[in-house]
């Protein structure tokens, strides 16, 4: 049996918390992983001055693979995201949130499977940005109006929205390889090029290129009008905004979207409440050399040590992990578990329950021992 070393970080607030039940959850399905534990967040930046030391950046270049509990970004210093920074330095590119239903969980759907792959190192969240009122703001202002007629008024802030063909390109190749590996049978591309047409436009215009070199025909009709077949995972493209009315309205119609930052962020969290929130959103970043997997909710420190919050996000970024590891029948069998337990609603956290109050909610956890219990009984 092949034995994995792992990054754990523990974070902060409830991250600790869940961070242990989740590791119990993950060895109790048999897999041999060795965790090197490291601790990131507020705490640590009080007593080293940053959230994220180089140790725990090193740590997860080593390993390959890391398990990240919710970290505090603290504000008005440091890095602007602890998670954009992991990014931005291990070039995780693809983040990949499934959004799928769970029998149990309090949604107006019970049939989404939804997986929101989005580009993670490009877009208006590169952070090329200008204060407004600062000499650098006026530069930039003034060389934009020296090249187009468009007025910018003078009290502005500037972000700068960078899309290349090199980060188009790879993403939706990645989102290709992510719909062939797990048996998927739809990529969308999502994008605005109605009206950015020089940024989302030439995302839109790589997507069509790498949808063709993984044999879907594109046939240009007019600018407006583009029809695709063939292929064994089909192709097609939406405007975000219609894309949104169309998630609400019907998603079955669609499988794995792949987006540019800024809309994929939104987006995952629009497709997260079709399927009861954030609680139960797991999460992974990958780049070619490591890959961190994280529930996408924050560290809720008024929580912290009162073992109350729901497991579930980070258990199944861990399932996430397991399959990203090769090891799919251990992550098949603790996704069956998770399921298993919010199916039942006997062992689940105050949110899972019908109202939030009910006196028969259990704690962090007893509801991993519960999914433990559930895997031993297979």
């Amino acid at each position: 049996m092949a034995r994995y070393n792992v990054t754990l970080i523990d974070g902060d607030g409830v991250g600790p918390e869940i961070a242990a039940v989740t590791r119990d959850c993950i060895d109790a399905t048999g897999v041999d992983i060795a965790w090197d534990v490291q601790h990131a967040g507020v705490d640590v930046a009080e007593k080293v001055g940053t959230p994220m030391p180089d140790e725990v950046i090193e740590s997860i270049r080593h390993n390959g693979v890391a398990l990240k509990a919710p970290v505090t970004t603290p504000v008005g210093k440091g890095f602007r995201s602890v998670n954009v920074h992991l990014r931005q330095v291990l070039d995780l590119f693809a983040c990949v949130r499934p959004c799928k239903s769970y029998q149990g969980v309090r949604s107006v759907y019970d049939d989404i499977d939804l997986v929101i792959v989005r580009e993670n190192t490009e877009d208006l969240y590169a952070g090329v940005e200008f204060e407004q009122g600062t000499d650098a703001a006026r530069q930039v202002i003034e060389l934009c109006r020296s090249l187009q007629p468009k007025p910018i008024r003078d009290d502005s802030g500037v972000s700068i929205k960078p899309i290349s063909v090199f980060g188009s390109r790879r993403i939706v190749q990645f989102a290709f390889d992510y719909a062939q590996r797990l048996g998927r049978r739809l990529v969308t591309a999502v994008h605005k090029a109605n009206i950015m047409k020089f940024s989302d436009g030439l995302f839109l215009h790589v997507a069509r290129q790498v949808a063709e070199e993984n044999g879907v025909a594109v046939h240009h009709h007019d600018d407006a009008h583009v029809t695709y077949d063939g292929g064994t995972v089909a192709f097609d493209d939406r405007i975000v905004d219609n894309m949104c009315m169309q998630l609400v309205q019907k998603p079955e119609l669609y499988d794995v979207l792949v987006l540019p930052n800024l809309y994929g962020d939104i987006v995952s969290d629009l497709c997260a409440g079709l399927v009861g929130g954030l609680g139960v959103a797991p999460g992974a970043n990958i780049g070619e050399h490591a890959a961190v997997f994280e529930a996408t909710h924050g560290s809720a420190p008024k929580y912290k040590g009162q073992n109350k919050v729901n497991p579930t996000a980070l258990v199944l970024s861990g399932v996430l992990m397991l399959r990203h590891m090769g090891e799919a029948a251990a992550a098949d069998k603790l996704e069956g578990a998770v399921a298993a337990v919010i199916a039942e609603g006997r062992d689940v956290t105050y949110d899972l329950k019908p109202h939030r109050d009910d006196p028969t909610a259990v704690g962090t956890r007893e509801m991993g021992a519960a999914i433990i219990r559930r895997m031993e009984q297979e």
